[in-house]
Protein backbone atom coordinates (compact mmCIF):
# COMPACT_ATOMS: atom_id res chain seq x y z
CA UNK A 1 0.00 0.00 0.00
CA UNK A 2 2.52 2.36 0.90
CA UNK A 3 4.46 2.01 -2.40
CA UNK A 4 1.33 2.48 -4.57
CA UNK A 5 0.99 5.66 -2.50
CA UNK A 6 4.28 6.87 -3.70
CA UNK A 7 2.72 6.56 -7.53
CA UNK A 8 -0.12 8.64 -6.59
CA UNK A 9 -0.06 12.32 -7.83
CA UNK A 10 -0.39 14.61 -4.38
CA UNK A 11 -3.62 16.90 -4.95
CA UNK A 12 -3.20 20.36 -2.93
CA UNK A 13 -6.47 20.72 -1.06
CA UNK A 14 -7.21 24.64 -0.62
CA UNK A 15 -10.14 24.90 1.84
CA UNK A 16 -12.33 28.25 1.69
CA UNK A 17 -14.72 26.98 5.13
CA UNK A 18 -14.14 30.18 6.41
CA UNK A 19 -14.37 31.97 2.80
CA UNK A 20 -17.07 31.03 0.42
CA UNK A 21 -18.56 28.61 2.71
CA UNK A 22 -19.29 31.67 5.32
CA UNK A 23 -21.27 33.45 2.69
CA UNK A 24 -23.88 30.88 3.51
CA UNK A 25 -27.12 32.92 4.72
CA UNK A 26 -26.66 32.82 8.29
CA UNK A 27 -23.34 31.15 8.51
CA UNK A 28 -21.11 34.04 9.57
CA UNK A 29 -18.88 33.48 12.34
CA UNK A 30 -16.96 35.69 14.59
CA UNK A 31 -13.06 35.67 15.04
CA UNK A 32 -13.39 33.27 18.16
CA UNK A 33 -15.74 30.61 15.86
CA UNK A 34 -13.38 30.86 13.08
CA UNK A 35 -10.39 30.16 14.86
CA UNK A 36 -11.83 26.99 16.11
CA UNK A 37 -12.70 25.77 12.63
CA UNK A 38 -9.40 27.27 11.45
CA UNK A 39 -7.87 24.61 14.25
CA UNK A 40 -9.99 22.06 12.88
CA UNK A 41 -9.11 22.46 9.53
CA UNK A 42 -5.29 22.64 11.08
CA UNK A 43 -5.78 18.88 12.28
CA UNK A 44 -7.18 17.76 8.99
CA UNK A 45 -4.15 18.87 7.35
CA UNK A 46 -5.48 20.38 4.24
CA UNK A 47 -2.99 22.65 1.97
CA UNK A 48 -4.39 25.82 2.32
CA UNK A 49 -6.99 27.52 4.19
CA UNK A 50 -8.94 30.71 2.41
CA UNK A 51 -9.57 32.39 6.05
CA UNK A 52 -11.61 35.80 4.94
CA UNK A 53 -12.34 38.43 2.86
CA UNK A 54 -9.99 40.85 4.47
CA UNK A 55 -11.46 43.90 2.55
CA UNK A 56 -14.95 42.91 3.39
CA UNK A 57 -15.07 44.26 7.26
CA UNK A 58 -12.92 45.24 10.00
CA UNK A 59 -14.14 41.74 11.66
CA UNK A 60 -13.12 39.43 8.50
CA UNK A 61 -9.85 41.38 8.86
CA UNK A 62 -8.84 40.90 12.36
CA UNK A 63 -9.84 36.98 11.99
CA UNK A 64 -8.02 36.61 8.84
CA UNK A 65 -4.75 38.18 10.75
CA UNK A 66 -5.63 36.31 14.24
CA UNK A 67 -5.44 32.53 12.33
CA UNK A 68 -2.41 33.75 10.20
CA UNK A 69 -1.14 34.67 13.88
CA UNK A 70 -1.97 31.18 14.87
CA UNK A 71 -2.48 28.53 12.73
CA UNK A 72 0.96 26.58 12.06
CA UNK A 73 1.57 24.05 9.13
CA UNK A 74 -1.34 25.33 5.97
CA UNK A 75 -0.45 28.18 4.28
CA UNK A 76 -3.26 30.76 5.13
CA UNK A 77 -4.69 32.46 2.43
CA UNK A 78 -6.96 36.11 1.68
CA UNK A 79 -9.29 37.05 -1.24
CA UNK A 80 -8.90 40.68 -2.96
CA UNK A 81 -10.30 41.94 -5.89
CA UNK A 82 -8.07 43.00 -8.35
CA UNK A 83 -7.54 46.54 -7.47
CA UNK A 84 -4.71 47.94 -5.22
CA UNK A 85 -6.72 48.79 -1.92
CA UNK A 86 -8.13 45.23 -1.72
CA UNK A 87 -4.65 43.31 -2.36
CA UNK A 88 -2.39 45.47 0.39
CA UNK A 89 -5.69 45.12 2.77
CA UNK A 90 -4.99 41.23 2.38
CA UNK A 91 -1.08 41.43 2.44
CA UNK A 92 -1.34 43.35 6.19
CA UNK A 93 -3.89 40.20 7.59
CA UNK A 94 -1.59 37.37 6.01
CA UNK A 95 1.83 38.55 5.96
CA UNK A 96 1.50 37.18 9.66
CA UNK A 97 1.68 33.87 8.65
CA UNK A 98 5.75 33.30 8.50
CA UNK A 99 6.50 32.75 5.17
CA UNK A 100 2.66 30.95 4.38
CA UNK A 101 0.39 33.71 3.35
CA UNK A 102 -1.62 33.97 0.13
CA UNK A 103 -2.60 36.67 -1.68
CA UNK A 104 -5.38 34.84 -3.45
CA UNK A 105 -7.07 37.72 -6.27
CA UNK A 106 -9.46 37.82 -9.28
CA UNK A 107 -11.39 39.32 -11.59
CA UNK A 108 -14.36 38.47 -13.56
CA UNK A 109 -13.74 36.65 -17.37
CA UNK A 110 -16.36 35.82 -19.07
CA UNK A 111 -18.69 38.27 -21.91
CA UNK A 112 -21.50 38.23 -18.91
CA UNK A 113 -19.72 39.52 -16.06
CA UNK A 114 -17.41 41.99 -18.12
CA UNK A 115 -20.16 43.52 -19.70
CA UNK A 116 -22.93 43.57 -17.26
CA UNK A 117 -20.82 43.67 -14.05
CA UNK A 118 -17.59 44.78 -14.57
CA UNK A 119 -18.76 46.98 -17.82
CA UNK A 120 -14.89 46.49 -18.98
CA UNK A 121 -13.84 45.50 -22.18
CA UNK A 122 -11.82 42.34 -22.30
CA UNK A 123 -8.28 44.59 -22.94
CA UNK A 124 -8.97 46.61 -19.59
CA UNK A 125 -10.01 43.47 -18.16
CA UNK A 126 -6.48 41.77 -19.16
CA UNK A 127 -4.73 44.72 -17.79
CA UNK A 128 -5.93 44.91 -14.29
CA UNK A 129 -5.49 41.04 -14.15
CA UNK A 130 -1.92 41.49 -15.09
CA UNK A 131 -1.36 44.63 -12.31
CA UNK A 132 -2.94 42.98 -9.57
CA UNK A 133 -0.69 39.73 -9.71
CA UNK A 134 2.33 42.19 -9.94
CA UNK A 135 1.31 44.76 -7.09
CA UNK A 136 0.57 40.96 -5.04
CA UNK A 137 4.11 39.61 -6.81
CA UNK A 138 5.62 42.64 -4.74
CA UNK A 139 4.38 41.53 -1.50
CA UNK A 140 5.04 37.93 -1.28
CA UNK A 141 5.64 35.10 -4.13
CA UNK A 142 2.41 33.07 -3.27
CA UNK A 143 -0.30 34.37 -5.29
CA UNK A 144 -3.37 32.66 -6.66
CA UNK A 145 -4.82 34.45 -9.92
CA UNK A 146 -8.74 33.60 -10.20
CA UNK A 147 -10.73 33.98 -13.38
CA UNK A 148 -13.61 34.63 -12.36
CA UNK A 149 -16.57 32.71 -14.43
CA UNK A 150 -14.41 30.83 -16.33
CA UNK A 151 -16.35 27.96 -17.58
CA UNK A 152 -18.09 30.80 -19.59
CA UNK A 153 -15.28 32.88 -20.50
CA UNK A 154 -14.32 32.14 -24.13
CA UNK A 155 -11.32 30.16 -24.10
CA UNK A 156 -8.74 31.90 -26.48
CA UNK A 157 -9.71 34.88 -24.45
CA UNK A 158 -9.04 32.61 -20.66
CA UNK A 159 -6.07 31.04 -22.36
CA UNK A 160 -4.69 34.87 -22.76
CA UNK A 161 -5.60 35.93 -19.43
CA UNK A 162 -3.76 32.79 -17.55
CA UNK A 163 -0.64 33.20 -20.07
CA UNK A 164 -0.66 36.38 -18.88
CA UNK A 165 -0.74 36.04 -15.08
CA UNK A 166 1.79 33.44 -15.04
CA UNK A 167 3.64 35.66 -17.04
CA UNK A 168 3.38 38.29 -14.06
CA UNK A 169 4.27 36.14 -11.49
CA UNK A 170 0.97 34.20 -9.99
CA UNK A 171 1.89 30.65 -9.07
CA UNK A 172 -1.63 29.33 -8.56
CA UNK A 173 -4.37 30.37 -11.72
CA UNK A 174 -7.90 29.14 -10.34
CA UNK A 175 -10.50 28.33 -13.32
CA UNK A 176 -13.53 28.42 -11.14
CA UNK A 177 -16.96 27.19 -12.38
CA UNK A 178 -18.32 29.95 -10.32
CA UNK A 179 -21.86 29.03 -10.99
CA UNK A 180 -22.07 25.67 -11.45
CA UNK A 181 -22.84 25.77 -15.08
CA UNK A 182 -20.72 23.00 -16.38
CA UNK A 183 -20.51 19.45 -16.58
CA UNK A 184 -17.63 16.99 -16.59
CA UNK A 185 -16.63 16.38 -19.94
CA UNK A 186 -17.02 19.79 -20.25
CA UNK A 187 -14.87 20.96 -17.64
CA UNK A 188 -12.04 18.31 -18.03
CA UNK A 189 -11.82 19.71 -22.09
CA UNK A 190 -11.50 22.93 -20.77
CA UNK A 191 -8.33 22.20 -18.33
CA UNK A 192 -7.23 20.06 -21.03
CA UNK A 193 -7.42 23.11 -23.79
CA UNK A 194 -4.84 25.26 -20.98
CA UNK A 195 -2.53 22.72 -20.92
CA UNK A 196 -2.45 22.40 -24.77
CA UNK A 197 -2.99 25.89 -25.38
CA UNK A 198 -0.49 27.97 -23.01
CA UNK A 199 3.01 28.23 -23.13
CA UNK A 200 4.25 28.55 -19.54
CA UNK A 201 1.31 26.65 -17.88
CA UNK A 202 3.83 24.10 -16.11
CA UNK A 203 5.09 27.39 -14.20
CA UNK A 204 2.17 27.54 -11.94
CA UNK A 205 -0.62 25.12 -10.10
CA UNK A 206 -3.69 24.78 -11.85
CA UNK A 207 -6.82 25.11 -9.30
CA UNK A 208 -10.58 24.24 -9.82
CA UNK A 209 -13.21 25.76 -7.64
CA UNK A 210 -16.48 24.08 -8.28
CA UNK A 211 -20.16 25.74 -7.46
CA UNK A 212 -22.86 22.58 -6.97
CA UNK A 213 -26.17 24.74 -8.37
CA UNK A 214 -26.17 21.19 -10.55
CA UNK A 215 -25.16 18.85 -8.21
CA UNK A 216 -22.00 18.19 -9.85
CA UNK A 217 -18.91 20.02 -7.76
CA UNK A 218 -17.38 16.79 -6.80
CA UNK A 219 -17.71 15.19 -9.78
CA UNK A 220 -15.91 18.08 -12.22
CA UNK A 221 -13.22 18.38 -9.41
CA UNK A 222 -12.29 15.10 -10.20
CA UNK A 223 -12.61 15.53 -14.10
CA UNK A 224 -10.56 18.76 -13.77
CA UNK A 225 -7.89 16.51 -11.95
CA UNK A 226 -7.75 13.70 -14.46
CA UNK A 227 -7.35 16.65 -17.21
CA UNK A 228 -3.99 18.03 -14.83
CA UNK A 229 -5.18 20.37 -12.14
CA UNK A 230 -3.42 20.02 -9.21
CA UNK A 231 -5.19 21.88 -6.53
CA UNK A 232 -9.30 21.47 -5.27
CA UNK A 233 -10.67 24.41 -3.70
CA UNK A 234 -13.31 23.25 -1.40
CA UNK A 235 -15.54 23.63 1.92
CA UNK A 236 -16.42 21.10 4.86
CA UNK A 237 -19.68 19.80 4.30
CA UNK A 238 -19.84 21.18 1.24
CA UNK A 239 -21.20 24.78 2.16
CA UNK A 240 -21.10 27.95 0.26
CA UNK A 241 -22.87 30.05 -1.55
CA UNK A 242 -26.01 29.00 -3.55
CA UNK A 243 -26.18 25.13 -3.68
CA UNK A 244 -22.48 25.07 -1.81
CA UNK A 245 -19.31 24.20 -2.88
CA UNK A 246 -17.21 20.96 -3.98
CA UNK A 247 -17.58 19.16 -0.74
CA UNK A 248 -14.18 18.25 1.00
CA UNK A 249 -15.24 14.95 2.67
CA UNK A 250 -16.82 13.71 -0.60
CA UNK A 251 -13.89 14.76 -2.75
CA UNK A 252 -10.76 13.21 -0.50
CA UNK A 253 -13.03 9.75 -0.03
CA UNK A 254 -13.74 9.72 -3.58
CA UNK A 255 -10.14 9.72 -4.29
CA UNK A 256 -9.14 7.56 -1.22
CA UNK A 257 -11.65 4.97 -1.90
CA UNK A 258 -11.52 4.47 -5.83
CA UNK A 259 -7.61 4.80 -5.75
CA UNK A 260 -7.54 1.67 -8.33
CA UNK A 261 -8.65 4.28 -10.87
CA UNK A 262 -8.28 7.89 -9.76
CA UNK A 263 -4.31 7.94 -9.60
CA UNK A 264 -4.54 10.57 -6.96
CA UNK A 265 -4.01 11.22 -3.00
CA UNK A 266 -4.60 14.06 -0.57
CA UNK A 267 -2.40 14.96 2.54
CA UNK A 268 -5.61 15.06 4.59
CA UNK A 269 -6.18 13.32 7.77
CA UNK A 270 -9.26 11.39 7.04
CA UNK A 271 -10.13 10.48 10.15
CA UNK A 272 -10.55 14.32 10.80
CA UNK A 273 -13.40 14.73 8.67
CA UNK A 274 -16.36 13.71 10.97
CA UNK A 275 -14.82 15.90 13.80
CA UNK A 276 -14.74 18.96 10.97
CA UNK A 277 -18.28 18.20 9.78
CA UNK A 278 -19.79 18.08 13.67
CA UNK A 279 -18.01 21.27 14.75
CA UNK A 280 -19.30 23.50 11.71
CA UNK A 281 -22.67 22.30 12.37
CA UNK A 282 -22.51 23.57 16.35
CA UNK A 283 -20.73 26.28 15.18
CA UNK A 284 -23.23 27.74 12.24
CA UNK A 285 -26.05 25.81 12.71
CA UNK A 286 -26.48 24.51 9.22
CA UNK A 287 -27.50 20.96 10.14
CA UNK A 288 -25.77 17.96 7.66
CA UNK A 289 -28.90 15.90 5.91
CA UNK A 290 -29.10 12.74 7.27
CA UNK A 291 -28.49 11.18 4.03
CA UNK A 292 -25.33 13.25 3.29
CA UNK A 293 -22.38 11.15 1.76
CA UNK A 294 -19.59 10.29 4.19
CA UNK A 295 -20.82 12.48 7.06
CA UNK A 296 -24.65 11.66 7.20
CA UNK A 297 -26.15 10.01 10.12
CA UNK A 298 -27.03 7.53 7.91
CA UNK A 299 -23.74 7.00 5.50
CA UNK A 300 -23.36 3.98 7.49
CA UNK A 301 -26.13 2.98 8.84
CA UNK A 302 -27.72 -0.33 7.94
CA UNK A 303 -31.92 -1.08 8.35
CA UNK A 304 -32.94 -3.39 5.84
CA UNK A 305 -32.79 -7.40 6.92
CA UNK A 306 -30.49 -8.39 3.63
CA UNK A 307 -27.92 -4.98 4.45
CA UNK A 308 -27.57 -6.61 8.14
CA UNK A 309 -27.49 -9.89 7.06
CA UNK A 310 -24.39 -8.63 4.21
CA UNK A 311 -22.47 -6.21 7.46
CA UNK A 312 -22.73 -9.51 9.85
CA UNK A 313 -20.80 -11.67 7.12
CA UNK A 314 -18.36 -9.41 5.82
CA UNK A 315 -18.76 -5.84 6.15
CA UNK A 316 -17.06 -4.89 2.82
CA UNK A 317 -20.74 -6.50 1.18
CA UNK A 318 -22.51 -3.03 1.98
CA UNK A 319 -19.48 -0.79 3.35
CA UNK A 320 -17.18 0.74 0.76
CA UNK A 321 -15.31 2.66 3.48
CA UNK A 322 -15.02 2.19 6.88
CA UNK A 323 -16.48 3.98 9.13
CA UNK A 324 -13.31 4.47 11.44
CA UNK A 325 -11.89 6.25 7.93
CA UNK A 326 -13.40 9.12 8.07
CA UNK A 327 -13.24 9.43 12.44
CA UNK A 328 -16.56 8.13 12.88
CA UNK A 329 -17.22 5.38 15.89
CA UNK A 330 -19.48 2.76 15.82
CA UNK A 331 -19.17 0.99 19.44
CA UNK A 332 -22.77 0.99 21.42
CA UNK A 333 -21.54 1.76 24.23
CA UNK A 334 -22.76 5.06 25.05
CA UNK A 335 -22.90 7.45 27.87
CA UNK A 336 -25.28 7.32 31.05
CA UNK A 337 -26.35 8.65 34.50
CA UNK A 338 -23.87 6.15 35.79
CA UNK A 339 -21.00 7.84 33.67
CA UNK A 340 -17.97 9.35 35.75
CA UNK A 341 -16.21 12.66 34.54
CA UNK A 342 -12.94 11.02 32.86
CA UNK A 343 -15.18 8.81 30.51
CA UNK A 344 -16.95 11.92 29.26
CA UNK A 345 -14.06 14.05 28.87
CA UNK A 346 -12.18 10.95 26.70
CA UNK A 347 -15.36 10.49 24.52
CA UNK A 348 -14.96 14.31 23.95
CA UNK A 349 -11.61 13.71 22.92
CA UNK A 350 -12.47 10.58 21.13
CA UNK A 351 -15.08 12.93 19.18
CA UNK A 352 -12.44 15.88 18.53
CA UNK A 353 -12.99 18.90 21.02
CA UNK A 354 -10.51 20.19 23.49
CA UNK A 355 -12.01 21.82 26.18
CA UNK A 356 -10.30 23.53 29.01
CA UNK A 357 -11.36 23.00 32.62
CA UNK A 358 -13.94 25.92 33.17
CA UNK A 359 -16.11 24.42 30.02
CA UNK A 360 -15.20 20.76 30.58
CA UNK A 361 -16.90 20.85 34.20
CA UNK A 362 -20.16 23.24 32.92
CA UNK A 363 -20.48 20.86 29.81
CA UNK A 364 -20.46 17.91 32.44
CA UNK A 365 -22.88 19.36 34.74
CA UNK A 366 -25.07 19.83 31.79
CA UNK A 367 -24.43 15.94 30.99
CA UNK A 368 -25.34 14.67 34.03
CA UNK A 369 -28.46 17.45 33.67
CA UNK A 370 -29.75 15.60 30.31
CA UNK A 371 -28.41 11.47 31.59
CA UNK A 372 -31.01 11.95 34.50
CA UNK A 373 -33.91 12.84 31.78
CA UNK A 374 -32.91 10.30 29.55
CA UNK A 375 -31.70 6.26 29.58
CA UNK A 376 -28.77 7.28 26.98
CA UNK A 377 -26.49 9.63 26.00
CA UNK A 378 -25.19 9.72 22.55
CA UNK A 379 -22.16 11.31 20.29
CA UNK A 380 -25.34 13.66 19.18
CA UNK A 381 -26.66 14.91 22.32
CA UNK A 382 -22.71 15.45 23.88
CA UNK A 383 -22.67 17.76 20.12
CA UNK A 384 -25.60 19.46 21.30
CA UNK A 385 -24.11 20.18 24.92
CA UNK A 386 -20.88 21.61 23.83
CA UNK A 387 -22.62 23.42 21.47
CA UNK A 388 -24.81 25.20 23.95
CA UNK A 389 -21.36 25.81 26.53
CA UNK A 390 -19.33 27.69 23.33
CA UNK A 391 -21.68 30.57 22.67
CA UNK A 392 -18.84 32.84 24.60
CA UNK A 393 -20.66 36.06 26.20
CA UNK A 394 -24.03 37.34 24.90
CA UNK A 395 -26.31 39.82 24.89
CA UNK A 396 -29.34 37.47 25.84
CA UNK A 397 -29.67 34.48 28.08
CA UNK A 398 -32.49 32.88 28.84
CA UNK A 399 -33.62 31.88 31.92
CA UNK A 400 -36.63 30.38 32.55
CA UNK A 401 -39.73 29.39 30.39
CA UNK A 402 -43.24 28.34 32.08
CA UNK A 403 -45.70 27.70 29.24
CA UNK A 404 -49.60 26.50 29.61
CA UNK A 405 -51.60 25.38 26.34
CA UNK A 406 -53.97 22.79 25.64
CA UNK A 407 -57.07 22.01 22.86
CA UNK A 408 -59.69 24.33 24.77
CA UNK A 409 -57.22 27.75 26.01
CA UNK A 410 -54.99 29.65 23.91
CA UNK A 411 -51.45 28.56 24.41
CA UNK A 412 -49.48 31.08 27.34
CA UNK A 413 -45.57 31.24 27.73
CA UNK A 414 -43.90 33.28 30.81
CA UNK A 415 -40.65 33.93 29.35
CA UNK A 416 -37.25 35.21 31.89
CA UNK A 417 -34.00 36.31 30.34
CA UNK A 418 -30.97 38.22 30.71
CA UNK A 419 -29.91 40.69 28.92
CA UNK A 420 -26.32 41.26 30.09
CA UNK A 421 -27.26 40.34 33.54
CA UNK A 422 -30.22 42.57 34.10
CA UNK A 423 -33.14 40.22 34.68
CA UNK A 424 -36.84 40.23 32.31
CA UNK A 425 -39.66 38.81 32.45
CA UNK A 426 -42.68 39.02 30.49
CA UNK A 427 -45.39 36.28 29.30
CA UNK A 428 -46.58 36.12 25.25
CA UNK A 429 -49.97 34.78 24.24
CA UNK A 430 -49.40 32.39 20.56
CA UNK A 431 -51.17 30.39 18.61
CA UNK A 432 -49.25 27.21 20.16
CA UNK A 433 -46.46 27.23 22.88
CA UNK A 434 -43.75 27.62 20.56
CA UNK A 435 -45.56 30.52 19.32
CA UNK A 436 -46.36 31.94 22.56
CA UNK A 437 -42.64 31.61 23.55
CA UNK A 438 -40.91 33.25 20.84
CA UNK A 439 -43.92 35.73 20.87
CA UNK A 440 -42.69 36.68 25.09
CA UNK A 441 -38.75 36.40 23.47
CA UNK A 442 -39.68 39.35 21.10
CA UNK A 443 -41.13 41.65 23.76
CA UNK A 444 -38.21 41.23 25.63
CA UNK A 445 -35.51 41.82 23.67
CA UNK A 446 -37.79 44.56 21.68
CA UNK A 447 -36.32 42.81 18.08
CA UNK A 448 -37.85 43.13 14.77
CA UNK A 449 -36.53 40.25 13.27
CA UNK A 450 -38.49 37.97 11.31
CA UNK A 451 -38.61 34.56 11.76
CA UNK A 452 -37.79 33.26 8.62
CA UNK A 453 -37.38 29.44 9.13
CA UNK A 454 -38.28 26.94 11.87
CA UNK A 455 -37.35 23.04 11.80
CA UNK A 456 -37.59 20.57 14.44
CA UNK A 457 -35.90 17.32 14.83
CA UNK A 458 -34.57 14.35 17.20
CA UNK A 459 -31.22 14.40 17.43
CA UNK A 460 -31.48 10.52 18.54
CA UNK A 461 -33.99 8.04 18.51
CA UNK A 462 -36.71 7.32 21.40
CA UNK A 463 -39.39 8.90 23.66
CA UNK A 464 -36.51 10.51 25.27
CA UNK A 465 -34.48 11.94 22.87
CA UNK A 466 -33.42 15.40 22.52
CA UNK A 467 -35.70 17.61 20.30
CA UNK A 468 -32.87 20.19 18.47
CA UNK A 469 -34.33 23.33 16.25
CA UNK A 470 -33.05 25.17 14.01
CA UNK A 471 -34.70 28.84 13.04
CA UNK A 472 -33.24 31.29 10.70
CA UNK A 473 -34.14 35.15 11.20
CA UNK A 474 -33.91 38.31 9.20
CA UNK A 475 -33.48 41.81 10.21
CA UNK A 476 -33.40 43.61 7.03
CA UNK A 477 -30.73 42.44 4.88
CA UNK A 478 -28.73 40.80 7.65
CA UNK A 479 -29.95 37.34 8.19
CA UNK A 480 -28.83 34.50 11.68
CA UNK A 481 -29.44 31.15 12.25
CA UNK A 482 -29.77 29.79 15.67
CA UNK A 483 -29.40 26.34 16.86
CA UNK A 484 -30.95 24.93 20.16
CA UNK A 485 -31.44 21.33 21.80
CA UNK A 486 -33.12 20.02 24.63
CA UNK A 487 -35.69 16.79 25.67
CA UNK A 488 -38.30 20.01 26.08
CA UNK A 489 -38.93 21.46 22.33
CA UNK A 490 -39.84 24.43 23.52
CA UNK A 491 -37.31 25.02 25.59
CA UNK A 492 -34.78 23.95 22.54
CA UNK A 493 -37.05 26.71 20.22
CA UNK A 494 -36.59 29.63 22.32
CA UNK A 495 -32.48 28.42 22.69
CA UNK A 496 -32.25 28.71 19.17
CA UNK A 497 -34.08 31.65 18.84
CA UNK A 498 -32.43 33.28 21.20
CA UNK A 499 -29.08 31.84 19.87
CA UNK A 500 -29.61 33.90 16.43
CA UNK A 501 -30.65 37.35 18.17
CA UNK A 502 -27.43 36.93 19.56
CA UNK A 503 -25.47 36.56 16.25
CA UNK A 504 -27.98 39.26 14.74
CA UNK A 505 -26.77 41.40 17.95
CA UNK A 506 -22.93 40.58 17.18
CA UNK A 507 -23.19 41.29 13.49
CA UNK A 508 -24.59 45.05 13.90
CA UNK A 509 -21.20 46.42 15.01
CA UNK A 510 -19.17 45.54 12.16
CA UNK A 511 -18.37 47.99 9.56
CA UNK A 512 -18.99 46.00 6.06
CA UNK A 513 -17.09 47.17 2.89
CA UNK A 514 -19.40 48.12 -0.09
CA UNK A 515 -18.78 45.54 -2.03
CA UNK A 516 -20.66 46.84 -5.35
CA UNK A 517 -22.48 42.99 -5.58
CA UNK A 518 -19.17 41.37 -6.77
CA UNK A 519 -19.60 37.55 -7.10
CA UNK A 520 -16.54 35.65 -6.01
CA UNK A 521 -14.40 32.82 -7.33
Amino acid sequence: MAEKQKDLKTIRIFDTTLRDGEQSPGASMNIDEKLRIARQLQKLNVDVIEAGFPIASDGDFEAVKKIAQTIKGPEIAGLARANTHDITRCWEAVKYAEGKGRIHTFIATSIIHMKYKLKMPPEAVLRAAIKAVELARHFTPNVEFSCEDAVRTDLKFLAEVVAAVIDAGATTVNIPDTVGYTIPFEYFNIIKYLKENVPNIDQAVISVHCHNDLGLSVANSIAAIQAGAGQVECTINGIGERAGNCSLEEFVMALRTRSDILPFRTNVVTEQLTPASRLLTTVTGIVVQPNKAIVGANAFAHEAGIHQHGMLCEKTTYEIMTPESVGLKTSLLVLGKHSGRHAFKKRLEEMGYALDDDVLNKAFERFKTLADLKKEVFDEDLDAIVADGVQGEEKFKLEHITVTCGSFAIATATVQISTFGEMSRTAGLGDGPVDATLEAIKKLTKTKAKLKQYNVGAITGGTDAQGEVTVRIADGDRTAIGRGASTDIIEASAKAYIQALNRLERGKGEKKTDMHDAVTP
